[in-house]
């Protein structure tokens, strides 16, 4: 029995110190460059994260006390004979590391903290990225502004990163093996292009305040040339350049291509002075250009695609193609436009385009929109068993002045104005009657302006309803848009209804309550004699306001029947 207890006692003290199966070994590389004034404090900093397993100052050739002093401060030390430049120093240490990931940052820098080591490795420790970078707020960074961005824009941009130059970053060992390692200061710039070009997930971690030696201006001007050299050669390596200059003239040219043929077909559809040889001509001659270049555009896209092993271009082609893009979704809405308008009969076909109006209301009468783009309408026959009704779409309502439920008076017959059926956009329904009276047929495409044109003289018998009284106006459709007046009803001192229209200048005018006419009044001068009146107790009252309106509602004077008509 104690023999049982102490072999079980054995094997859970083996089970407790065996490090867990998936223990990844962490190496922090310092390169360092004449300082001995921080190397020994940022090498204690570090040995304070516990999950690292070692730390290599790689000594670039100094020539002050830098060795001493990081040795001193207990890490690995490894000596260049001469200043190799930080890349060369970074390269060294990653050669002789013996781990799994690797984190390096720079041997100047005065407030680092074990929390911000951790910050930066431990996103890798739990999988959450293959490689991290550090951003940080500081004093600096003049390169990175003037320089950097503005060439990571141009040639990567879907490298958005807020400081692409960060000295500290951390990475797989397996992952940086991929990575061309840079002699200089291009090391960090050129980490972060192929990491993007071959797909690895980067994470931008936030460490705080950093801070450090501000460089001289004659350092920043070697920094800058090291940075500008390592974004063109990785520009040119990747296709970028070709992306940019090559790609972007045969683009330019499609473009140019492109919009010859919007032009010649909308000479060919809409301009009638320019001959249609010569129209045709154009469209032609842009067809040519724009597949020539088309074809040049997908034959080099397709080479810079091979290129980019992980084909992470996405952002970049969009942004460079986006141009062409919507030229040639302007030229198909136009062809499908026209091939919409186009009609077969008795071996004919017949391209008839038409466009929608654009309306804009420039004076302050009273309208639901003062913007709006309608039809064109198309005509169509009524449906069964409403002889008496006329669909109508509520754009082609707002031109002709009326609403649903009001009537209309075509040649002494009366129709109903009803909503359009359930996907009939677009579509006016006309009793065989009405179609025959207004000499219009089945399938007829009638533009927004033509309405006036084809509904002009029908009566027309329009309602106004407010909580006591309905107010019912008679008018007759214009053709033209004429000079009108505003007016308001009140009943007993409270607004029943507000409409404007056409009143001709000494025109009598007559007002029923009730169906009785109890009210006959002159228009003069913009306004009405004698407008107001009681009946049965109601105090009755028109008021007008003129407003420099127009309007192709001509309201009926005494002679055509009651230009007004309440209900109380």
């Amino acid at each position: 029995m104690y023999w049982f207890i102490v072999i079980l006692a054995f094997l859970l003290a083996s089970i407790k110190s065996e490090k867990p199966k998936k223990y990844q070994k962490v190496s922090v590389i310092i390169p360092a460059y004449n300082e001995e004034d921080t190397v020994g404090k940022v090498v204690e900093v570090v040995k304070k994260v516990s999950f690292v397993d070692e730390i290599i100052v790689v000594n670039d050739g100094s020539k002050d006390n830098t060795e001493a002093e990081a040795a001193k401060a207990g890490a690995i030390v490894i000596n260049h004979e001469t200043n190799k430049g930080k890349g060369e120093a970074l390269n060294t240490g990653f050669k002789e590391a013996e781990c799994d990931i690797i984190a390096f940052i720079d041997a100047d820098i005065y407030n680092l903290t074990s929390k911000k080591v951790e910050a930066m490795i431990r996103p890798i420790l739990e999988g959450k990225a293959e490689i991290t970078k550090t951003k940080f707020a500081r004093e600096s960074g003049r390169v990175t502004e003037l320089t950097a961005k503005p060439l990571l824009n141009f040639f990567f941009p879907e490298i958005s990163f807020e400081q692409p130059l960060s000295g500290q970053f951390a990475a797989r060992k397996e992952i940086l093996k991929k990575i061309h390692f840079e002699m200089d200061y291009g090391v960090d710039v050129g980490i972060v292009i192929d990491a993007d070009v071959l797909g690895i997930s980067i994470m931008e971690v936030d460490i705080g305040a950093i801070q450090h030696d501000m460089s001289p201006l004659a350092d920043l001007n070697i920094m800058a040339n090291e940075v500008v050299r390592t974004i063109i050669n990785r520009a040119n390596k990747y296709g970028r350049v070709t992306m940019i200059d090559d790609i972007g003239y045969y683009i330019r040219m499609a473009i140019v291509g492109l919009s010859l043929v919007i032009l010649g077909l909308f000479t060919i559809f809409f301009v009638k002075f320019v001959p249609l040889i010569l129209a045709v001509i154009i469209s032609l001659i842009g067809i040519v250009i724009a597949l020539f270049y088309m074809i040049k555009v997908v034959v080099q896209s397709i080479s810079m695609f091979r290129k980019t092993p992980k084909r992470n271009l996405i952002k970049s082609f969009i942004k460079i193609h986006f141009p062409m893009i919507i030229s040639i979704i302007i030229l198909l809405l136009m062809i499908s436009t026209f091939i919409g308008a186009a009609h077969f009969e008795n071996g004919v076909i017949s391209v008839e385009p038409n466009s929608r109006n654009l309306i804009i209301y420039a004076d302050d009468s009273p309208r639901e929109n003062s913007i709006t783009a309608r039809g064109p309408f198309t005509m169509d026959t009524a449906i069964e068993n409403e002889s008496d009704q006329i669909r109508m779409p509520t754009d082609a309502m707002i031109t002709l002045g009326i609403k649903t439920n009001d009537t209309m008076v075509i040649d002494g017959v009366t129709y109903t104005i009803s909503e359009p059926r359930p996907g009939d956009q677009d579509i006016i329904r006309l009793p065989l009657e009405a179609k025959k009276e207004l000499n219009v047929e089945t399938g007829s495409v009638i533009q927004n302006s033509r309405l006036k044109e084809i509904f002009e003289g029908v009566g027309v018998l329009h309602h106004y309803d407010s909580e006591n009284v309905t107010t019912i106006e008679k008018f007759t459709i214009s053709s033209r848009d004429k000079d009108g007046c505003n007016f308001e009803v009140f009943v007993d001192n409270e607004s029943v209804a507000t409409s404007f229209g056409i009143f001709r200048d000494g025109s009598t005018y007559d007002i029923t309550v009730n169906d009785e006419v109890v009210k006959s009044v002159t228009y003069s001068n913009k306004t009405f004699s004698d407008s107001e009146f009681s009946y049965n107790g109601h105090d009755i009252n028109i008021t007008f306001v003129d407003r420099n309106n127009t309007s192709i509602k001509q309201f009926v004077k005494s002679q055509q029947g009651n230009f007004l008509n309440l209900y109380i």
